[in-house]
C-alpha cells in the first residue's frame, strides 16, 4: 500500500514539475515582471535609487519562485500524512478483520484507545462550533445558506489562509516608496493566485486522484475547493487594486481607462478578474442551492473565461507556468470523464434507464449498463438522460445490483462456464427522491406513462465513492433518513451475506431507517425481501423502523421481533447508547440523510468515544 501511495505522490509532483519546469527557469530572468508588463515598479524612484530598486525587485522575484514552492510543498505534505494516517489505519482494520472472522467476542477490539478516542471526539468528529454541522443554516424554507465545517476542515482552511496571508507580507517593501509597495504586493499576489489555482482544480474534480488515495470524500474536497476559490480571486482583487492604484497615482484615472481600451495585457487581465469575481457572487451558497444547475453551466463558463484572459494576460511572463499545469489538470481530468462515459455506454446496446414511479414521491431507476462494473457498496454514479435533461448529468447512490440472466436466441444455450457469464447481464438500481428541475421531469414522465414505466436511453458515469467497507467491524449500526436507505441498503445486504458465508467480522448489523409514511417501504420492498431471505439472518439483522407522519395508528405494526415499526422520530443517543453497550467488538456507525440525522448521529458518537471503539461514517453530498 505504501509503495501505490509514493508511486501516485511522485506521479503527481513530476506533472507538476514537467508543467512548470518552463516557468522556473525564467523566473530570474525577468526582473520584478512576475505577472505583469507595466514600468518596473523601482523606475519612480529617481535616477540614484534605480540600481537598489532593480534589487529589491529581483530579490521579490526570488521570493516569489520560492514561496510558490512553499506552498505545493506544504500541500504535498499534508498529503502524505494523511496518505500514512489511512494506510496505517487500512492496514489495522485488515489484520482485525483476519483475527474476528471466527471469534464471536472480539474483546480486545472493543476497547478504545484513549488518546484516539479523545482525538475524534474533540478534533476529527467534532463541529466547528457544539453540534451543528451538516443542518443547514436557512434564511427560510427555500433558502439555504451554508453548513459549518469540522474542526479538523477548520484548522485545514485557517492553515492555508493563514499561510496564504503570511507568504503574501513577508518580503514587501512596507515603508518604501508606495509605487514600489505597490508593485511588489501585485507581483506577490499575482503569483500566489497562480499557484493556488493548482489545488483548486484538482480538488473541484471527480476524478480528483487524491479521494482514493487519501480516502476522503468528494463532499470535503468540495469544501476545501470552493474556500481555495474564495482564496484565489482575493488574491486577484488585490493583484488589480495594486496595479490600478499604482496606475491612478502615475496617471489618474484617465490612465486607467486608456489602458483598459489600448492594453491588450491590462484588458484581459480585467477580463480574467471580471470573471472571478462574477463566479464569487453567484457561486455564493443562497444562488448555488437555489439554482444549481444554472449555477453549474455559469460557472464553468466564467471559469474558462477567467483561464483564457489570464492565459493572454500572463503572455512570456514566468507565471504562465503554473497555469499551464492548471489547464493541463483540468484538461486531463474532463479527458478522464469522456474515457469512462465512451467505455461504459458504448456497444452492446447502449446504456437503458427503466424508470418506474413509486408512492411517496420517489424514482426507482434501474440502470442496464453497456459495460457495468464489480459494484461496492456506498458507490454512487452519475447518470445524464437527454430526453429529460439533455446534457446535465446527476449523482446518485447505487441502492441495489444484481446480474440476471439475458437470453439471446442467435447465441442458443449456455455450454460452459464463460457463455454462462456471457448471458448474464448486469443492473444496477437507484432510488430517486421526487424535487424540483431534473427529479420533477424525470418523475412526471414515468408517471404519465401507461403502465407508470418508461424506457430511456441514458448515459452512465462511474463507478465513484466506495471508500468505506465495514467488513472489519463486530457491530455496525447503520441510519438512513428517507431515500439515504439507497446508500445503507447494498451495505446490509453486504454485510449480512458476509457473516453467513464468514467473510466478516460482523456479528450485529441494526439498520434505523426513519419514513414519513408506510408506503415509501415500497421503495426497497424487493430488495428487502431478498436480504431477509439470506441463511442466517435473523442471527445478526434487525431492522428498527420510525415512521413520523402516520395516518392513523393502525399502519404501525411490527411483522417480527427482527423487524420492528415506532411512529415518531427516533432518540438517536438512547439507541446508540442501548447497542454500545452491548457491542460486539469495534463499532461502526454510518448515517446518510438529512443534515440532523447526521449531526444527532454525530454527537452521539461522540459523547461515546471514552466508553467504546466506535467510528463514524458520514455519507453526504453537498454543493
Amino acid at each position: 500500500m505504501m509503495s501505490t501511495v509514493n508511486s501516485h505522490f511522485l506521479v503527481l509532483v513530476a506533472m507538476v514539475n514537467v508543467v512548470l519546469g518552463e516557468g522556473t527557469a525564467q523566473k530570474t530572468s525577468q526582473g520584478g515582471q512576475s505577472t505583469g508588463k507595466s514600468a518596473p515598479p523601482g523606475n519612480s524612484s529617481g535616477g540614484g535609487g534605480g540600481g537598489s530598486s532593480a534589487a529589491a525587485a529581483n530579490a521579490i522575484n526570488v521570493d516569489n519562485a520560492r514561496f510558490a514552492r512553499y506552498i505545493l510543498l506544504s500541500l504535498a505534505a499534508v498529503v502524505g500524512g494523511i496518505a500514512i494516517y489511512r494506510t496505517i489505519l487500512y492496514a489495522v482494520r485488515y489484520v482485525r478483520t483476519l483475527t474476528c472472522l471466527n471469534n464471536d467476542t472480539q474483546r480486545y477490539f472493543k476497547l478504545p484507545n484513549s488518546t484516539f478516542a479523545g482525538i475524534k471526539e474533540h478534533f476529527l468528529y467534532a463541529p466547528l462550533f457544539r453540534t451543528r454541522h451538516l443542518r443547514e443554516i436557512r434564511l427560510s424554507s427555500a433558502l439555504s445558506m451554508y453548513t459549518l465545517p469540522t474542526r479538523f476542515q477548520s484548522v485545514f482552511l485557517a492553515g492555508v489562509i493563514g499561510m496564504n496571508v503570511g507568504l503574501c507580507c513577508i518580503g514587501i517593501e512596507w515603508h518604501g516608496p508606495q509605487t514600489l509597495l505597490l508593485g511588489h504586493l501585485r507581483n506577490r499576489t499575482g503569483t500566489l493566485a497562480m499557484v493556488n489555482m493548482i489545488p483548486l482544480v484538482v480538488m473541484g474534480g471527480r476524478n480528483n486522484p487524491l479521494i482514493g488515495l487519501l480516502n476522503i470524500s468528494y463532499d470535503s474536497f468540495n469544501l476545501v475547493h470552493r474556500w481555495f476559490g474564495r482564496m484565489v480571486i482575493l488574491q486577484v482583487l488585490a493583484h488589480t487594486v495594486a496595479w490600478t492604484v499604482t496606475k491612478v497615482h502615475s496617471s489618474g484615472w484617465s490612465g486607467v481607462h486608456q489602458a483598459l481600451l489600448g492594453s491588450q495585457l491590462i484588458y484581459t487581465g480585467f477580463i480574467g478578474t471580471v470573471a472571478m469575481v462574477a463566479i464569487l457572487l453567484q457561486a455564493s451558497s443562497i444562488l448555488r442551492h437555489a439554482f444549481y444547475e444554472t449555477f453549474l453551466h455559469l460557472h464553468i463558463a466564467l471559469a474558462i473565461l477567467s483561464i483564457v484572459g489570464i492565459w493572454i494576460h500572463l503572455d512570456g511572463l514566468p507565471a504562465k507556468g503554473y497555469l499551464k499545469a492548471v489547464i493541463v489538470l483540468w484538461a486531463a481530468e474532463r479527458l478522464v470523464r469522456l474515457c469512462s462515459l465512451l467505455y461504459r455506454n458504448l456497444g452492446k446496446g447502449g446504456t437503458k434507464a427503466i424508470v418506474e414511479a413509486l408512492p411517496g414521491d420517489a424514482i426507482r431507476v434501474t440502470m442496464k449498463i453497456a459495460r457495468p462494473w464489480t459494484f461496492r457498496p456506498g458507490q454512487h454514479m452519475y447518470i445524464t438522460l437527454p430526453s429529460v435533461g439533455l446534457w446535465t448529468s446527476h449523482p446518485f447512490s447505487v441502492a441495489w445490483s444484481e446480474a440476471s440472466e439475458h437470453l439471446d436466441s442467435e447465441k442458443g444455450l449456455a455450454v460452459s462456464r464463460q457463455d454462462v457469464l456471457g448471458l448474464q447481464k448486469t443492473t444496477m438500481s437507484l432510488i430517486i427522491r421526487r424535487r424540483t428541475g431534473f427529479t420533477n421531469s424525470l418523475f412526471e414522465k414515468a408517471r404519465r406513462a401507461p403502465s407508470g414505466v418508461v424506457t430511456l436511453p441514458a448515459l452512465v458515469e462511474g463507478p465513484y465513492g466506495g471508500l468505506h467497507a465495514l467488513h472489519s467491524y463486530g457491530t455496525v449500526m447503520l441510519f438512513a433518513g428517507g431515500v439515504g436507505i439507497s446508500h445503507q441498503v447494498p451495505h446490509v445486504r453486504d454485510l449480512v451475506a458476509g457473516h453467513a458465508a464468514g467473510t466478516v467480522a460482523a456479528r450485529k448489523v441494526v439498520l434505523v431507517w426513519v419514513i414519513r409514511s408506510p408506503e415509501q417501504l415500497e421503495w426497497i420492498r424487493p430488495w428487502m425481501t431478498a436480504i431477509l431471505a439470506i441463511e442466517h439472518r435473523r442471527d445478526v439483522l434487525r431492522i428498527l423502523l420510525f415512521v413520523t407522519r402516520p395516518r392513523s395508528t393502525k399502519e404501525i405494526h411490527s411483522p417480527s421481533a427482527s423487524v420492528q415499526m415506532f411512529p415518531g422520530r427516533p432518540n438517536v443517543d438512547t439507541l446508540l447508547r442501548i447497542e454500545a453497550d452491548a457491542m460486539v467488538g469495534a463499532m461502526a456507525v454510518s448515517v446518510c440523510g438529512t443534515g440532523g440525522l447526521a449531526d444527532d448521529v454525530r454527537r452521539a458518537v461522540r459523547k461515546r468515544q471514552a466508553l467504546g471503539n466506535i467510528d463514524l461514517v458520514e455519507e453526504s453530498f453537498s454543493w
